[in-house]
This record gives C-alpha cells, structure tokens and sequence, in this order.
C-alpha cells in the first residue's frame, strides 16, 4: 500500500520543482490579499502541502498558477475566519482581480519591476514619506516631523505619490 510518503523520485522533483516555479507568485499574492509576511509564509506552505496531497497535474503554467491562487484564496479566507477577523469579501476580490488584471507573468515579478521604477522617478521627498509609511510603518504625524511639513501636508504628500505611482505602474503593465 503506498502513503503520501512514498513518493518516487520523479514526483518529488516535480513537487520541488512545482513549488521552485509559483511560491515567489503565491506569496506576493497573499500579501497583496493582506497576509502580513508570517502569515503568507504559512499559507503560502499549507497551500502547497494542500495541492501535492492529491493528485495534481500541470496542464500549463498559467493553469498552474490560477489554480494555486485558487488555493491560497480558500486558504486564506479560511485562517481568516477561524482567526475570527473580519472578512471583508469585496474588498478581498478586489484585491484578487486587481492582480489578475495587473500581474501578467504569475509571479509579480514585472509589477515589481514597474513598481520600482516608478518609485525611482518621485521626488526624494514623496519616496521618503511613503517608505516610512509602508516600510517602516511610522505613523503619520512622525512622518511630518521628519518632513518638517504639517501633518495634513505629509497625508496629501502621500496621496499625490500614490496616485502617481498607480498611474505610472499601470501605464507600465498596459
């Protein structure tokens, strides 16, 4: 009788190599969907524990691709509502079509690239404010101080950077 772990050595290296090719993929996608970096590590782990527990077949890699994120999807909402965190499902699909829609190569890598790129062409000012906010996660009324600008001043700041910077990446992927 054989068990999930008896597993020939074809098999196992199609597994690796299925998850060489999508994790990158799946964790940008379950952050953008708003795991913070833990939680996509985690559901990124189970999804793929999820899939190589059946049998799986790769028709294409996009096929691929849209079934893992199908996936992690119900993963995701699931951690959510055994969490008991609040689920809000359109906001959640909103998240998963902007990525369909705006990541084009499964992986996010071209959006990633476009997102850097334009983050190079805001001013110093703009970038600064925004890593401190994203990155850092520095409240806003310190972004101002450091700034030396009013915080209604660092919030607007903010909001002309993103919207440049949606326009610029869209622009890119289009």
């Amino acid at each position: 009788m054989s068990t999930a772990r008896d597993v020939s050595s074809s098999e196992a290296i199609d597994a690796a190599k299925l998850i060489e090719d999508h994790q990158t993929g799946i964790w940008r996608y379950l952050r953008a969907l708003g795991c913070d970096v833990n939680e996509a590590d985690d559901l990124t782990q189970e999804t793929f524990l999820a899939v190589l527990q059946r049998p799986f077949h790769q028709y294409s890699p996009a096929a691929t691709a849209a079934y893992l994120r199908k996936v992690a999807y119900n993963r995701f909402i699931s951690d959510r509502r055994r969490s008991g965190k609040i689920v809000l499902m359109e906001q959640i699909e909103a998240s998963d079509q902007a990525w369909i829609r705006l990541v084009s190569d499964e992986h996010g890598d071209a959006l990633i690239d476009a997102l850097n790129d334009c983050l190079s062409q805001l001013t110093e000012r703009a970038r600064l404010a925004l890593e401190m906010r994203f990155r850092e996660k520095t409240p806003r009324v310190d972004i101002a101080k450091a700034l030396r600008i009013t915080e209604h001043g660092a919030k607007n700041l903010m909001q002309r950077a993103k919207k440049q910077l949606r326009t610029c990446v869209e622009g890119k992927l289009t």
